[in-house]
């Protein structure tokens, strides 16, 4: 198979996967960034605890 076959086959994989995007469900942003606002602040708690020489 040469490169712009393959290609062109590529491009038409993705324009047919992409008609279908609208479909599935994606993660509520809402917990993605509280769940990563919880990780940051417990990360910062475990630093301040190891820390307390200063």
């Amino acid at each position: 198979m040469s490169l712009p076959s393959t290609a062109n086959a590529l491009v038409a994989l993705a324009a047919e996967g992409g008609e279908h995007s609208s479909e599935h469900a994606s993660l509520n942003p809402y917990l993605t960034g509280g769940g990563a606002l919880f990780i940051l602040l417990l990360l910062l708690w475990i630093t301040t605890r190891f820390n307390r020489d200063r």
